[in-house]
């Protein structure tokens, strides 16, 4: 009888693991709206995660920063508050300057460029992440980086003045080589900060100038396309390494799926936004020469400070998009 019973306490322990094994939750923050795309494409990641380990890690997405803060995700992540999360990389351009490659102006301003831009830049920015205990699961760019504006802008010095809306350090230091104010001002405040004139300029996607309503505070869109960023999404090695194998493979294939599909969405994103941008009154601009003369020369000194920023990353990041 003693037998029996310890063998079905052995049993009962052997289900409880099984269960606690099964039980995986991941909770996820992102800083963007379930509209957004990059929600929607991350809320098809954790669907195909959870049908590929048939419920056994499931991943419950916190939109709209309604976890954590845009600026704390990456931390969090880091100090394993929560498994995983999906962040602006560019907001670690203060850290180290690689982050920060795909938010230089006029670097790379096609979608052909974008993705040879990653690969180049993607080594280093894993290996950095790998000091910090995080692996980059995948990334996905926003559309073209355009101008929004309460009148045409003809030339760069029709900027001088503006208070213009930052979300990182290079769109600060961009904004200030415009001659421009810089207010740092999160997506989700966007109208509020226009409407009671904390800024008066934005450069940003169409995704975020159609989600935030900019018809309602903005009356010209000037498609300079300075830039395409991207989204990353990480994970806290410690987690994932609590993963079995069979978990983990699943992880990883669905962040390759999400990937492709996202570069794709963000492709047929920037044609339906700007669409939508005009359907609703905002004039669409093609900058003029003069314009997109000075911007570039914005851009070039902005490449040329990050190059003796970034030392031999920085070096090594450029040669290998060069070549």
């Amino acid at each position: 009888m003693k037998h029996f019973t310890l063998a079905g306490t052995a049993l009962s322990a052997i289900v409880g693991l099984t269960m606690q094994v099964q039980a995986q939750n991941w909770d996820m923050p992102t800083p963007y709206s379930d509209k957004t795309f990059h929600t929607v494409n991350i809320a098809q990641f954790a669907k195909d995660v959870e049908a590929a380990t048939g419920g056994s890690l499931k991943i419950k997405v916190h939109s709209a920063a309604s976890l954590f803060k845009h600026a704390e995700i990456s931390k969090a992540v880091r100090g394993g508050q929560v498994p995983i999360g999906e962040f602006f990389m560019g907001l670690l351009a203060n850290e180290n300057p690689a982050f920060g490659t795909d938010t230089l102006p006029f670097l790379a301003t096609n979608y052909d460029d974008a993705k040879k831009l990653w690969s180049a830049q993607k080594p280093a920015v894993q290996e950095l992440f790998a000091k910090q205990g995080l692996t980059a699961l995948f990334s996905v760019p926003w559309p073209p980086q355009g101008l929004y504006t309460k009148k045409e802008i003809k030339s760069v010095d029709d900027l001088k003045g503006m208070k213009f809306r930052s979300y990182n350090a290079s769109l600060e230091k961009f904004a200030k080589l415009a001659g421009a104010a810089p207010t740092q001002v999160e997506v989700p405040d966007i109208p509020q900060a226009f409407s009671t004139g904390r800024v008066e300029a934005m450069i940003t996607s169409p995704s975020t100038g159609a989600n935030s309503k900019a018809w309602d505070f903005v009356t010209h869109y000037t498609d300079i396309q300075a830039w395409i960023p991207k989204n990353v999404v990480v994970v806290n090695q410690k987690a994932f390494r609590k993963l079995d194998e069979a978990t983990q493979k699943a992880v990883m294939e669905a962040a390759a799926k999400a990937e492709a599909r996202g570069w794709e969405m963000s492709m047929a994103e920037t044609a339906t936004k700007t669409k939508i941008l005009a359907d609703n009154g905002i004039t669409i601009v093609k900058p003029s020469d003069e314009l997109m003369k000075g911007l570039r020369e914005i851009g070039t000194k902005m490449v040329d400070d990050w190059k003796s920023e970034a030392g031999a990353e920085g070096a090594a990041i450029l040669k290998a998009y060069s070549n």
